[in-house]
Formats: C-alpha cells, sequence, structure tokens
C-alpha cells in the first residue's frame, strides 16, 4: 500500500479512519499514513499503542493531526 508523506498533512485538524489506515478500495485510493488493518489500528487504540480518538458526534470519530504526526515522528520505521 502506497504510503503518503508526512508533509502533505494539515498543522492541525483532525483525521478520520481511513485517512490514517488508508482506503485501497475508495475511488480515487486512499494511501495509508499508518499502515495497519482497521482491526489492529483499534487494538493498537485499546492497548494505548496508538492515540486515542476524539468523538465528533454519535457517529463521528477522528484523531487529532498533532497526534498522528507525533505518532509517525516516533515511529522507528518512518519520520
Amino acid at each position: 500500500m502506497e504510503l503518503i508523506p508526512l508533509s502533505t498533512l494539515p498543522e492541525t485538524g483532525f483525521l478520520r479512519l481511513p485517512h490514517i489506515v488508508g482506503n485501497p478500495k475508495a475511488r480515487p485510493p486512499v494511501p495509508a499514513l499508518i499502515p495497519v488493518s482497521r482491526s489492529t489500528w483499534w487494538a493498537g487504540v485499546k492497548s494505548g499503542r496508538y492515540p486515542q480518538p476524539v468523538k465528533l458526534g454519535l457517529r463521528i470519530t477522528a484523531w487529532r493531526v498533532e497526534d498522528i504526526r507525533q505518532l509517525i515522528r516516533e515511529s522507528p520505521t518512518r519520520g
């Protein structure tokens, strides 16, 4: 799966899960920032490996861009 450069992220704001783990079936495909599956991402959130989400509405969950940027910078495989 293609990874997108960290420099393309805004400085602040929120990202939904497809923007973090990618969605190759979307048209056009959404490349991954963190190349893991959705279930792996949620397991990592539960264990504390990945940042906690923010509820923006009843059915809207997102993550702060700042938290995702920090996670990518601290990653041993990328940064």
